[in-house]
């Protein structure tokens, strides 16, 4: 399964920005999905995550309120309004290795290339 990430960009603080990720496989519809981001010398942070019907949703403390992730079959969007700086990182998306939402890396089988956002203040 190939991810293809795009609607990274620069913008300013208190903008906004929609990234997409689309699956090249149609089975990563039965799979939940999910972003996450990397942020120069950090490490990789969980951001939002989407069950497989797309019902159930969880997201990063930092950006819930901001962010809003949702999906269509076999691609997962990110919805990002009110950006700060601090958002600036590259963003990646993932397929899970089961249906259910989570935060947990771990439990994510594919990975897309990464879409950079950055922010300035």
């Amino acid at each position: 399964v190939q991810l293809q990430a795009s609607g990274g960009g620069l913008v300013q603080a208190g903008g906004s920005l929609r990234l997409s990720c689309v699956a090249s496989r149609r089975t990563s519809s039965n799979n939940a999905m999910g972003w996450f981001r990397q942020a120069p010398g950090k490490e990789r942070e969980f951001v939002a995550t989407i069950n497989w019907r797309g019902g159930d949703t969880y997201y990063a403390d930092s950006v819930k309120g901001r962010f809003t992730i949702s999906r269509d079959n076999a691609a997962v969007y990110l919805q990002m309004n009110s950006l700060k700086p601090e958002d600036t990182a590259i963003y990646y998306c993932a397929v899970a290795r089961s249906s259910a939402a989570t935060s947990n890396a771990e439990w994510y089988r594919y990975w897309g290339q990464g879409t950079l956002v950055t922010v300035s203040s």
